[in-house]
């Protein structure tokens, strides 16, 4: 059990915890920590292992707030998460050579800022219900964005680009693990831009610290409008993950037209998003913003980068991380410096034993440009325990 976490961040106003040294997280973003303390709403921030800068709030954060978000705070892909699912296959299963059944998935899901030519046809697969009176919540959303529902069609079931990735994975038993991580796509960021753009212009919001820190406010048409397109955006968000599974499992189906293949119930988890939920004996809205609910018993997914592995954990229910865990291993260096330091001989070093691209134009995902993810989890005994220990053997990235 981890004893030396947590600490309080020095200067910060409201409560606020840290699952990290202090003099380990980067000046930048103590600094947006303590800006956030500072908000009257704020009720507490709790401040996970794979900390690191981003955009208003601090990715790695949990922001629990009264009668107030900030949606900056979620950040422009709402609703961005995991998805794993276990399958029967095991490491004795697959061929020598991954370039197969890595383009048998790259055929199936569009990645980068590729869509689907055409909708994907939902009715054969097994990706829930509910999907008319899903789309018909689409013509409710903020005016700017009605004319993207065709967009949005297509590009549900894709992947997108950046720290977004396809995994094929095995576990120290050997079994064979589908594990993606993806969000909302453009739509989910269109809608983050307009609603972010209308918290600036509110007068309550012209004296604060930073103007990314700009709140919605329970009880205004304001937060009624962004709460109502946040709950779509994230829906939209789990239910492309849900489908992006589905299309992967298909892939490795047809790979293995031999046999049978088999698969568990998957595992899906937000880490950028908000939810209402009982704190302290208060009924307030918690911000995730690169963080997973621990809930007691809770499976959650935490991702290490492309060459270094990934976790499956379970929530210990740890009221004072306000029921939170880490969301993967955070950024040590942004993308361009990683891009100045490291080349395409670089990655294809660090990445030995995965199939995956291994060009200049993912050189910023090198594993380098990511903390330990070993270490990261280590800091959160106390927040989770880890059920399997995955290493990646495929990676597929936009």
């Amino acid at each position: 059990m981890n004893t030396r976490f947590p600490v309080p961040l020095s200067g910060a106003s409201a409560s606020t915890l840290l699952w990290a040294d202090e003099e380990s997280i980067e000046h930048e973003a103590r600094d947006q920590l303590r800006r956030v303390s500072t908000l009257p709403w704020v009720h507490g921030v709790r401040v996970m292992p794979d900390v690191h800068v981003g955009k208003g709030a601090t990715v790695g954060s949990v922001i629990a707030m009264r009668d107030a978000v900030c949606p900056a705070a979620v950040g422009v892909d709402i609703g961005c998460g995991m998805a794993a699912v276990r399958t029967d296959l095991v490491a004795a299963d697959l061929p020598d050579d991954l370039s197969g059944l890595r383009s048998a998935i790259e055929a199936a899901v569009p990645v980068g800022f590729a869509a689907h030519k055409r909708p994907v046809n939902l009715r054969p697969m097994q990706v829930g219900g509910g999907w008319g009176d899903f789309w018909a919540r689409f013509g409710g959303l903020h005016r700017g964005v009605r004319q993207l529902d065709t967009r949005a069609h297509k590009q549900l079931g894709t992947l997108g680009g950046g720290n977004h990735f396809i995994e094929i994975c095995l576990d120290d038993d050997g079994a064979m693990w589908i594990m993606l991580h993806s969000g909302s796509r453009n739509i989910g960021k269109e809608l983050a831009d307009r609603h972010m753009s209308v918290a600036a212009s509110l007068p309550h919001n012209a004296d604060l610290p930073d103007r990314d820190l700009a709140v919605f406010l329970s009880g205004t048409p304001e937060m009624d409008a962004y709460r109502h397109d946040l709950d779509w955006a994230q829906e939209y968000a789990a239910r492309n993950r849900r489908v992006m599974l589905a299309l992967v499992c298909a892939a490795v189906r047809e790979t293995f037209a031999d046999r049978v293949v088999r698969f568990d119930d998957p595992i899906s988890c937000h880490h950028n998003y908000v939810a209402t939920e009982h704190i302290d004996g208060l009924e307030l809205l918690v911000t995730r913003k690169g963080a997973i609910r621990a809930g007691d018993g809770e499976l959650g997914l935490i991702p290490g980068s492309m060459g270094t592995g990934s976790y499956v954990v379970r929530g210990l229910g740890s009221a004072e991380s306000f029921y939170s865990a880490s969301h993967g291993a955070g950024r040590r260096m942004s993308r361009s410096r990683a891009r100045r330091m490291f080349t395409a001989e670089d990655l294809v070093e660090q990445t030995v034993g995965v199939e995956s691209r291994k060009d200049a134009g993912v050189v910023d995902e090198i594993p380098a440009a990511y903390k330990d993810i070993d270490a990261v989890i280590e800091a959160q005994t106390d927040l989770v325990e880890v059920v399997a220990h995955l290493r990646q053997v495929v990676c597929v990235k936009g």
